[in-house]
């Protein structure tokens, strides 16, 4: 009999190339595996049989109960500045790194588990995740990725089987999260923190063999290894607040090498456009809230650089600190020309004038006076662009405040000298009319905890297309009922 090609085809370079940067471990052994999500398409482009996947056996490896063919299991370490103060040794308290496949694309990911049990660095948690954050990560990472965004993805979430004490009885669950790496800054700090050059070096050269490979062999590879990051989160930053997206938990340790969106834990949407906005019910302080996000990445990319001065200029300190520096300034002008260019597209402007940030910001500064809610602001003025702008103008309080905007906006259309249709259509492209609303969101997952899925499945399927409109779904467009209240989240699964 022809044995059985493995599931997945594994081939692990973090644990091969990189001893002494984790810990071989194993997943828990947990009374009940059953799949509740699976995710076909994702599967599709990581090369995955699904059908051999969609099964007891599949659930029982996304459970970190069956150990499938190749796989190193192991439980990375990094350290990490969380919410301003630096913890010198965390890692994957709750977390299996299983091992890396490549997609379809012939790009390498990571597959890895979220939740499978206590390992070495779980500082006295049981390593454990309940359905509802589980099932949290898993919708929005997904919207997040249908919204063109950078970001971790969910292969799968199952339940074990057991009950999990988090404020009462949950149904515990695992998640299986896809990335292009877990290489956060909060790695580079554990082994600078400790003065260990050699393996500082040993891990930049790997980031640069798996995100940079261009730069391999290159006397300057890791001021350019830090230059790409900058401008990588310089682009990530402009994408999450241009969809009102607050991520709530921006420490080192959840600020990737790669450019991705990890880790969604106190993270929401905004409905009325707020700067202030903050989700999180440890962020007391405001330090992540939703305008401050630029601010704070920046700050996290000079903890980064902090960590390479030793490789960037090893014998003259001061001149890496200034190379350093000079590529840090960067990013606030990185950033802004990102957001622009994305704001332009957003209110269907092409060309590029002097004067459009002040559009932008008037415009914004009349949506927060008024409360206004963010993401039906923009689809709705792609309704304005053809001459119909009743539904935007009913967005406000006191209409006439914006009124003096439209118009000059609506000058500023007539210089683009294009078809309104066409400007409207490309609008349209690029303002979502579904999002993953908090209300619904909340909705979804208490009826997950008590172990009905089809509000989860729903959303899903919804916000897999948030750019075109699905007839009988209007209530998913629209915000919170005043009955809802102010929103809060909890970091932690």
């Amino acid at each position: 009999m022809t044995a059985r090609p493995p599931i997945f085809q594994f081939d692990n370079s973090y644990a091969r190339d990189l001893p002494g940067f984790y810990v071989a471990w194993e997943g828990a052994k947990v009374p009940a595996p059953e799949l509740i999500l699976f995710n076909r398409d994702l599967a599709a482009d990581l090369n995955l049989d699904a059908d051999l996947l969609e099964t007891p056996e599949g659930a029982e490896i996304f459970a970190g109960v069956r150990q499938p063919d190749g796989a190193s299991p192991l439980a990375q370490v990094y350290a990490g500045h969380q919410f301003g103060g630096f913890s010198p040794q965390l890692g994957d308290g709750r977390a299996l790194l299983l091992g890396e496949i490549i997609d379809s694309a012939g790009n390498r990911k990571d597959i890895q588990l979220k939740g499978s049990g206590p390992t070495p660095f779980s500082r006295g948690g049981d390593g454990k995740a309940v359905v509802g954050p589980v099932l949290r990560e898993y919708i929005l990472g997904e919207a997040i990725h249908a919204l063109g965004i950078p970001t971790t993805r969910a292969l799968a979430a199952v339940t074990t089987g057991e009950t999990i004490y988090r404020d009462g009885p949950k149904p515990g669950a695992v998640l299986t999260r896809v990335a292009a790496s877990h290489l956060r800054v909060g790695t580079f700090q554990y082994f600078a923190a400790r003065g260990e050059t050699d393996k500082l070096r040993q891990l930049a050269d790997y980031a640069i063999a798996r995100h940079a490979p261009d730069l391999e062999g290159q006397s300057d590879r890791y001021l350019r290894l830090f230059r790409g990051v900058v401008e990588r989160q310089a682009a990530l930053m402009a994408k999450w607040v241009l969809v009102g997206f607050v991520h709530g938990v921006m420490n080192t340790d959840n600020t990737t090498i790669s450019g991705e969106t990890i880790d969604y834990g106190p993270c929401a949407f905004i409905d009325a456009y707020d700067p202030a906005a903050v989700f999180s019910s440890i962020d007391h302080g405001g330090r992540y809230a939703f305008g401050r996000q630029p601010v704070i990445m920046q700050w996290n990319l000079a903890r980064l650089a902090e960590t390479l001065l030793p490789l960037i200029q090893p014998d003259d300190p001061d001149k890496a600190v200034d190379l350093a520096s000079t590529e840090l300034a960067r990013f606030p002008d990185l950033y802004r020309s990102a957001w622009l260019s994305g704001m332009r597209a957003k209110t269907g402007l092409q060309s590029e004038v002097e004067d459009d940030q002040d559009l932008f910001e008037t415009m914004l500064s009349t949506l927060q006076e008024q409360s206004v809610d963010y993401t039906l602001f923009f689809r709705h003025l792609a309704e304005a662009a053809v001459g119909n702008p009743q539904k935007l103008r009913d967005l406000f309080m006191n209409p006439a405040q914006i009124d003096g905007w439209l118009e000059r906006w609506r000058q500023r259309l007539e210089r683009e000298g294009r078809a309104v249709a066409e400007i409207k259509a490309e609008m349209d492209s690029v303002n979502p009319v579904y999002i993953p609303r908090n209300h619904l969101v909340e909705e979804a997952l208490q009826s997950a905890e008590a172990g009905e899925y089809h509000l989860v499945n729903t959303l899903l399927g919804i916000l897999k297309s948030p750019y075109e409109e699905k007839s009988g779904f209007e209530a998913y467009a629209l915000p919170a009922p005043a009955a809802f209240g102010p929103y809060q989240t909890f970091c932690g699964t």
